[in-house]
């Protein structure tokens, strides 16, 4: 009969904001540990949490783009469990009430497109982090990223694949980054996954789930999710139950860590030092909001295909950082052949982009320049690619460099007519042939005019200039 997969993700997103959810202390990736700490990130007596309002606003901004319903009135409450990386013994989240519900996100994956559906996006803090590797035979504890900003945005129990876990997360770090809410860094930890999967026969109820926790790449989530179905069909067809558990995936294998909690467990209740966010009364207007959104990537790629006439691989591809499609927008409002501008783009700005940083050293202006004279045969494509090379180096006209390396096509009739002379006298017998019918000759005599030129010729031009000589000599 097989097995069905169910797999539901929470993706936890560190938020970009100088400060932290609930006190004023900095949220700099990479400071020395316990610096960036202060009463009441550290869970002391007497501290009091205020919202970080930033951080309100980056989650409703989020909330949008994932088309959620967004609550006027949320409540923060408290989520308590105890890991020596979480100083106060409890977290302070939402459950009962969270900023916004039922959402989606369209996935592109190899069982076609289709969308996910979002239960809910709360806004939360993170935890401190236990630092195994510092101190021999100990654990050490860093509390700079406790009380970091965070949303957490969790999808339907409607993936049924881990490629299409992986559809998922790339889609959901795409519009992340659009809206630049975080940096999505999960070498950082700023984005981090935990998978619940289960199997079942087909048609049958759900079975139990158990959880991947703390993913932190891409791969991580399909290797895991497949090697965790794998065990739950094997223990299933030896007629085993399945058991609630939480496991963690360290490259090789999965190793479980401990009885999966239910939300009774962590004893939810609202934090008696936060009153419920209201977001009109804390000035956040949604539409407000709304409106200050950038173009999301599948209306950008829809515009670009229907609009500009890309082809849906090119528009896929330019639309996948909103950089990179808004530079190739930049040099499509200096030179309009959007079709050429994708192609130089994908070829030649992403390979020099990827081997510097991602850095984009031409400038669009140049780049159009540079197409302009390819367009209008001054300059080769070949050649072209070699004054691309010096204006990444240095910000100059593409028609000075070109001349200065001596790369300017020659279009001028009278000297295209020289060159074209001089292979016409060297091989007397070849045009003979080719008046005879050998018409395949004048890819030949073409070769030969193109080295006496020394590659100087506008080929276009050249071969006009060649045809014309060949019919006077036949007459």
């Amino acid at each position: 009969m097989g097995w069905d997969t169910v797999i539901g993700l929470e993706v936890h997103v560190q938020l970009r904001t100088l400060s932290k959810m609930f006190c004023g202390c900095s949220t700099a990736f990479g400071d020395p540990p316990n610096t960036n700490v202060c009463p009441v990130c550290l869970g002391l007596p007497g501290a009091l949490p205020v919202p970080n309002r930033a951080a309100i606003c980056l989650g409703v901004r989020t909330a949008l783009a994932l088309d959620c319903t967004i609550q006027n009135v949320s409540i923060f409450e408290r989520k308590s469990y105890f890991y020596p990386d979480l100083p106060k013994g409890y977290q302070i989240s939402q459950f009962q009430r969270p900023l916004a519900t039922s959402g989606g996100l369209a996935i592109n994956s190899e069982t076609g497109s289709r969308r996910i559906g979002l239960s809910r996006l709360h806004l939360e803090e993170d935890a401190g982090k236990s630092l195994h590797d510092r101190v021999p035979n100990n654990t050490a504890v860093d509390f700079n990223r406790s009380g970091v900003p965070l949303v957490e945005i969790v999808s339907e129990p409607e993936l049924r694949e881990p490629e299409e876990a992986r559809a998922y997360l790339s889609s959901l770090k795409q519009v992340l980054r659009y809206l630049d809410v975080s940096g999505c860094n999960m070498e950082e930890g700023s984005l981090r996954v935990d998978a619940n999967l289960s199997v079942r026969r087909p048609g049958d109820v759900l079975g139990v789930k158990q959880e991947l926790k703390n993913l932190n790449s891409f791969a991580a989530v399909v290797r895991g999710l497949t090697l965790l179905r794998e065990r739950q069909i094997e223990c299933l067809e030896r007629r085993e139950s399945v058991e609630l558990q939480t496991f963690t995936f360290d490259g090789n294998g999965l190793r479980a860590t401990r009885t999966k909690e239910e939300s009774h467990d962590y004893r939810y209740f609202p934090d008696p030092d936060l009153p419920p966010l209201v977001l009109d009364a804390s000035g956040i207007d949604v539409e407000t909001e709304r409106a200050s959104l950038p173009e999301l990537p599948w209306d950008r790629r829809a515009r670009f295909e229907e609009t500009l006439g890309l082809p849906a691989y090119a528009a896929e591809v330019i639309t996948s950082a909103a950089k990179l499609a808004d530079y190739f927008e930049a040099v499509v409002r200096w030179y309009a052949d959007a079709k050429t501008v994708a192609n130089w783009v994908l070829d030649a700005v992403m390979a020099d982009r990827n081997t510097h940083g991602g850095e984009f050293r031409v400038h669009p202006k140049r780049l159009a320049e540079l197409l302009a004279m390819i367009g209008d045969g001054r300059l080769s494509k070949r050649a072209g690619k070699d004054v691309f090379a010096v204006l990444a180096e240095k910000d100059e006209e593409p028609e000075h460099v070109a001349e200065r390396m001596g790369l300017l096509q020659v279009s001028d009739d009278a000297q295209l007519k020289v060159w074209v002379d001089r292979v016409l006298d060297s091989y007397p017998q070849h045009v003979v042939r080719y008046h005879a019918g050998e018409v395949k000759l004048l890819d030949y005599f073409m070769g030969r005019a193109m080295e006496e030129s020394e590659g100087r010729a506008n080929p276009t031009r050249l071969r006009t200039v060649l045809q014309r000589c060949l019919e006077e000599l036949s007459t």
